[in-house]
């Protein structure tokens, strides 16, 4: 049971995806810090000096009813960016990647010949059998 954890665990796909997870956080951090401390201050400029930024106060006396338009531009804004990023940097290069691959133009991974592979199995079998150093045949 733990052994097929971590094959799953040590997998390609699993690992990258665990990167790509952390660098996407990251990344969003920078995204928000610059739309909340650049677009967000920008929107609320264009309101009035008694205004407290773009939105609408519901209630004078409560400062804690003010619907910030600003905020909602600037996430939207955040989204877009984010969004842009990932497919511009990862999802057209690996799309085109695959099209070339279909086409011929650009080769994958190389597969292991069938010597090869036999070769393999032979000394995976050996070595568990514990008959390493016994009569090694040449594949």
């Amino acid at each position: 049971m733990l052994k097929g954890f971590k094959d799953f665990i040590l997998r390609g796909n699993v690992v990258d995806l665990a990167v790509a997870v952390v660098i996407g956080a990251a990344f969003t951090a920078i995204v928000t810090a610059f739309t909340s401390s650049i677009i967000e201050p920008l929107l609320n400029a264009i309101t009035p000096p008694s205004v407290p930024g773009l939105g609408i106060l519901l209630q004078a006396d409560k400062p804690n009813t003010f619907i910030d338009f600003s905020a909602v531009i600037a996430a939207a804004i955040n989204f877009v960016i984010v969004a842009a990023i990932v497919y511009f940097v990862f999802v057209l290069p690996i799309t085109t990647i695959k099209n070339r691959r279909k086409r011929g133009e650009e080769p994958g991974p190389a597969e292991p010949t069938d010597v090869e592979l036999l070769a393999e199995i032979r000394d995976l079998l050996k070595a568990q059998s514990g008959t390493e150093g016994e009569g090694k045949h040449q594949a």
